[in-house]
């Protein structure tokens, strides 16, 4: 194929040129995952990712590919997303996001933009995460109900059995019993979960977890686990018991995506 100069922010420039001199990008973004079919592009053209690449395409009048920290279901929402590009750019950082503002869906917000090092990987880079996962005890009301998993229980969650069973997830372990298998790359099932607070504020709870990495669907796995103890389908025992055999099994639930929150990526 002929390399075709293109007319490029008002330069005619081909497109090795273009490669050469494009900065890598750093961007913040938040989104309401509620009506979308999670962050990966989609066929359909309703992933987080297609809606900001189309915006990228419409600013820079050229298509760009946007790399994440990392994929959310459809569902789940995140503070804290982020993702990298490519591109040239003569105007400050914050104009650069300013632009991408407009034509965006209103569940979708840029926070920030900054130039980062060439060699940068918004996934290859991240040394780690912070999910949260909120629980309502009862029938939220229709402005919190999408971010909440509503358990509509006649007893309350035995809180203290859950902070038993967290303590015993804690730490560095074999998750395979709280994972899901999708279908990709085998991966190891190693991780290590650093941190899995529980903080509970009348009818609400709110799950904190921060690891170096985690598996598919591991968070809504390990929360179905905890919620099943605080109910009392499962004892902390069975916790150990489940962890220990490494084994997915129908014990474990995969609990709804709405509760769930990507909070923050963390880079060293």
């Amino acid at each position: 194929m002929r390399n075709i100069p293109v007319q490029y922010w008002g330069i005619s420039m081909s497109k090795h040129a273009r490669e050469h001199c494009a900065q890598r990008w750093r961007a913040l973004c938040a989104y309401d995952g509620t009506s979308f079919a999670g962050w990966q592009s989609q066929p359909n053209g309703n992933g987080v990712q297609d809606h900001i690449e189309a915006r990228l395409a419409a600013v820079f009048k050229t298509p760009i590919r946007i790399h994440g920290s990392g994929r959310t279901d459809a569902g789940v929402h995140a503070r804290g997303q982020v993702f990298h590009f490519d591109a040239e750019w003569r105007h400050e950082p914050d104009k650069l996001r300013k632009a991408l503002k407009v034509g965006l869906p209103p569940g979708v917000q840029i926070k920030s933009i900054c130039q980062a090092a060439p060699d940068f990987h918004a996934r290859l880079s991240a040394t780690g995460k912070r999910y949260c996962y909120h629980l309502y005890q009862g029938d939220a009301d229709p402005f919190r109900r999408p971010f909440v998993w509503c358990l509509e229980r006649p007893q309350r969650l035995d809180t203290a059995a859950m902070v038993a069973a967290a303590a015993v997830l804690r730490g560095r372990h074999d998750f395979s019993a709280y994972a899901a298998d999708n279908g990709g790359e085998l991966e190891s099932p190693v991780r290590e979960l650093r941190r899995l607070d529980l903080a509970a504020s009348g009818r609400s709870v709110k799950l904190t977890f921060e690891a170096n990495g985690f598996l598919y669907k591991m968070v809504r796995s390990l929360t179905g686990a905890l919620v099943a103890v605080g109910e009392g389908r499962l004892s902390v025992a069975d916790v150990q018991r489940l962890l220990d055999a490494q084994v997915r099994t129908a014990e474990v639930e995969t609990c709804p995506p709405q509760g769930l929150f990507l909070e923050k990526v963390f880079y060293a």
